[in-house]
């Protein structure tokens, strides 16, 4: 057994006494998700996690990884007060806060996705499918182009192009414009990650 980090374990049992004292029912349309009993049931990726102030569980009955743990908490903490409207797709660069972050996302999600799918559209379209992704309601003129939802009120566009005899491969991750609303740009690079990483997982 793969033994947990002192400092994650840590920051996970900070985050759930903050869950704790929540009204997680309450949240619920707000957030997309499902009331149940004192917890919620969101879909992360297309998959159902219970969050409550007893833990993280997710469909495998286990407790998920750090980084989708951080990220369903901090989407409950920052519900907002009314749902927010679906933005226009904007690039991680363009949020108010990711300066700090932007070299983080272009190399662990951006160029992981690159790097690891050139010459390969058909293995990034499957592993995409897989991810749950699907066609974007809008047309692009892109080799690939999916789009994710990786949480109820969120959506995520990727946009990939191979390699040519004039250009390299190319891939940009875009999130809609209300996402600063739901999560902070921590979550939200890490969120791009998650990405990334279950992407290439599933080559």
């Amino acid at each position: 057994m793969k033994k947990k980090s002192p400092v994650f374990e840590r920051n996970y049992r900070y985050y759930l006494e903050m869950i704790g004292a929540l009204d997680l029912p309450s949240r619920a349309k707000l957030l997309g998700a499902e009331a149940d009993a004192d917890g919620l049931i969101v879909s992360f990726f297309g998959r159902p996690h219970r969050i409550s102030g007893d833990g993280v569980i997710g469909p495998d009955g286990l407790r998920p990884c750090y980084s989708t743990c951080i990220i369903l908490f901090k989407y409950l903490l920052m519900c907002p007060d009314t749902v927010k409207a679906r933005g226009p797709w904007t690039s991680f660069r363009d949020f108010k806060d990711a300066g700090p972050l932007l070299v983080y996302f272009a190399k662990a999600v951006e160029a992981l996705i690159t790097e690891g799918f050139e010459g390969d559209v058909n293995g990034l379209a499957s592993a995409a499918k897989k991810m749950g992704g699907r066609m974007p309601d809008t047309l692009f003129s892109h080799d690939l182009s999916i789009q994710f939802d990786p949480l109820p009120r969120l959506s995520m566009l990727l946009l990939f192009n191979d390699r040519d005899e004039e250009f390299s491969s190319h891939c940009s991750v875009l999130f809609e414009r209300q996402t600063e609303a739901y999560l902070d740009m921590e979550s939200v690079a890490v969120l791009g990650h998650v990405l990334s990483e279950g992407l290439l997982m599933l080559k």
